[in-house]
């Protein structure tokens, strides 16, 4: 057994293991139950969904499982880019829409959902966990969620993220180090100034809070599982490795350079979706590494390069796509979902002496 009791008893879990939610397609009902039968809690990262989307999604993971699961949301951070200036954007892109021979977005870009409608309908599904990253959901929503039973876990990049976390009332915090892949959820300072290594970051939060920690980032085998127990937190959250496994939504393109060569080497860029994250660099990201700070922010950049990734995922052109990556890829391989989490915890049980 690898267990300090606190995330198990908090959640209703077997094992102290919760599987990163992943946006953007990535997450798939398929792999999130998965993980929860297996004995850990499998997530869905929802914040592309339309609020009605979230419903027939809750339902869809009741159905996969009985056992506890997340559903994830972004926590809405302000920007804005004039429209004026849409069209330099565009045009720097267009290169790569005419590669692809894909038609570039319109002048107006279609509105993204409302966080405040897509909390509403989570809510209201009332899935066993909630999870939120890039900042902290209002006192109404927290206050709601706990009136319905649904525990609530928030995600720190920081020591002052993850007081802030515990002050709002959440059940539970996520100390994310900049180890990991995708994108960095820092809401205080500058993500710039919130860059923490996952074992740097994890004993100072659990020095500072008192809810369960769970620590995430650069965490991909046994061993990150026992050293993050032994240095304080009470679980982990592991991204890549479940993003490399049988079930998950990642592209054949994706999958592939997560376990080959190039995964030893991570870049954090906002080229892809104007946030701060971490993946395998390409072509994309060299040609365009003059322009990081140039692009504009999420969710513009974002949308912008739907059209590029989502050509290139399906044409298996790994040159162009996302290839989000935490810095421990190179120690996964392929493998379901159950298999690697079993594997996980019989490698930290012998880590750490109790078998």
């Amino acid at each position: 057994m690898i267990t300090r009791g606190r995330v198990e008893a908090l959640f209703g879990l077997e094992h102290p293991i919760v599987q990163g939610p992943f946006g953007g397609g990535l997450s798939t009902v398929r792999l999130a139950a998965a993980v929860s039968e297996a004995g850990g809690l499998g997530s869905f990262g929802a914040h592309i969904l339309e609020p009605e989307q979230i419903t027939k999604l809750v339902a869809e993971l009741k159905a996969a499982t009985d056992r506890p699961f997340a559903v994830n949301l972004w926590v809405p951070q302000a920007g804005e880019t004039e429209p004026a200036e849409l069209a330099a954007h565009i045009d720097r892109l267009r290169p790569y829409y005419e590669e692809l021979g894909v038609p570039a977005p319109g002048p107006v870009l279609p509105p993204s959902p409302s966080f405040a409608e897509q909390v509403e309908a989570l809510v209201e599904a009332a899935p066993p966990v909630i999870s939120f990253v890039m900042g902290i959901p209002s006192p109404e929503v927290l206050a709601e969620a706990g009136r319905r039973g649904i525990r609530t876990i928030g995600t720190a990049t920081t020591v002052d993220e993850a007081v802030a976390v515990e002050a709002a009332g959440m059940d539970a915090v996520v100390a994310s180090g900049s180890d990991a892949g995708g994108h960095r959820g820092a809401f205080l300072r500058l993500v710039d100034e919130s860059l923490v290594g996952t074992f740097s970051l994890v004993p100072q939060v659990a020095d500072a809070v008192t809810i369960p920690v769970i620590a995430a980032g650069g965490i991909a085998d046994g061993r990150g599982v026992a050293a993050a127990l032994v240095l304080g937190a009470d679980g982990v959250q592991i991204g890549t490795g479940f993003l490399a496994t049988d079930e998950s939504g990642a592209s054949a393109v994706h999958k592939r350079a997560l376990h080959g060569p190039d995964a030893r080497t991570t870049v954090l860029t906002r080229l892809f979706s104007g946030r701060l994250a971490r993946g395998i660099p390409n072509r994309f990201v060299r040609e365009l590494r003059p322009y990081e700070d140039a692009v504009p922010p999420y969710p513009i950049q974002n949308a912008l390069m739907l059209p590029i990734r989502r050509a290139a995922a399906e044409r298996g052109l790994p040159d162009l796509v996302n290839l989000w990556s935490g810095q421990a890829a190179p120690l996964t391989t392929p493998r379901s979902a159950r298999d690697y989490l079993e594997a996980l915890v019989a490698d930290a049980a012998r880590t750490l002496g109790h078998t």
